[in-house]
């Protein structure tokens, strides 16, 4: 099932879309309940509240599947083979010295604070960046709590998936040795439109694309992933506890604005249109931060 967190009259609710991405229906949630957004439902153990008469999906506003994560927002760094030589050709890996395509999965993280839904403004702030760059991503998010997770039962642990961009400003990453400033500046976290259950995704067949103004920057497979999905899982879980609704954006592909000689960063006007198949379309028009 495809599940939007979305607003209406002002209140926040989650809902169910429909196959052809024209109605919602709300959950029969309390508002209170809905505050998480799709945390109201995976808390539930599957126990899902019936739904209400459907609404036109262009009479609501949609917000991020979780408007505000508990907690950061894991990501792995260099998780496709072209885009892990892209990156270390850059000039901005500050992992380079340990060879291009990593041993282990990259890990690091996003605040909570850096997350906005689709078609809201992704800000770029001049005074503190100028290399504004764009990531496509597929995103898990967790379901069952897990500590110790065998790649063997590592999917167990999913919930659903969504698209994120993680947006990092190239300058900030190279210059420091950890990559959460670059990484977590306001806006710099687009998520959605909505999140679809592991049953209904294949992670197998699904493809990944980019496209900045309507020119394809970046068109792969999620398959083709260096660490899979249950290396990552397990990877994070040892001796670190995973909860459910934690979000993991798993690594981007090749054609980011950095693989490019000179590279193409991201300027205010530009719109960035992520898609997956089998979840939908994450689209944000990028905008000069008002001083």
């Amino acid at each position: 099932m495809r599940v939007a967190t979305f607003s209406i009259a002002g209140e926040r609710r989650v809902g169910l879309v429909d196959a052809e991405g024209e109605t919602i229906a709300p959950f029969d949630l309390s508002v209170e309940a809905a505050k998480g957004g799709i945390l109201g439902l995976i808390e539930r153990n599957g126990a899902l509240p019936r739904t209400l008469s459907p609404l036109p999906l262009s009479s609501v506003e949609l917000e991020a599947p979780i408007p505000h994560p508990r907690r950061n927002i894991f990501c792995v760094g260099k998780n496709y083979y072209e885009h892990a030589h892209e990156f270390a050709r850059s000039g901005f890996d500050s992992s380079a010295a340990a060879g291009a395509i990593p041993k282990d999965p990259i890990i690091f993280s996003k605040v909570p604070e850096s997350v906005v839904a689709t078609h809201s403004k992704v800000l770029i702030d001049t005074k503190v960046s100028s290399a504004i760059d764009y990531e496509a991503e597929l995103a898990v998010i967790i379901g069952k709590e897990g500590r110790g997770i065998s790649k063997e039962d590592a999917l167990d642990h999913v919930w659903g998936y969504t698209i994120v961009n993680d947006v990092t400003a190239r300058d900030l990453q190279g210059k420091y040795s950890q990559w959460l400033i670059g990484k977590s500046q306001d806006t710099f976290c687009p998520m959605g439109p909505w999140a679809v259950t592991k049953d209904e995704f294949d992670l197998e067949t699904a493809g990944i694309r980019c496209f900045v103004n309507g020119d394809m920057r970046q068109n792969s497979k999620i398959s083709l992933l260096i660490f899979d999905i249950p290396t990552i899982i397990s990877t994070l879980s040892q001796g670190l506890t995973l909860k459910p609704g934690d979000i993991i954006a798993t690594g981007t592909p090749a054609g980011v604005g950095i693989g490019f000689n000179p590279p193409k960063y991201l300027k205010a006007g530009d719109v960035v249109r992520v898609e997956i198949d089998g979840i939908g379309a994450l689209e944000n028009r990028f905008s000069e931060w008002a001083q």
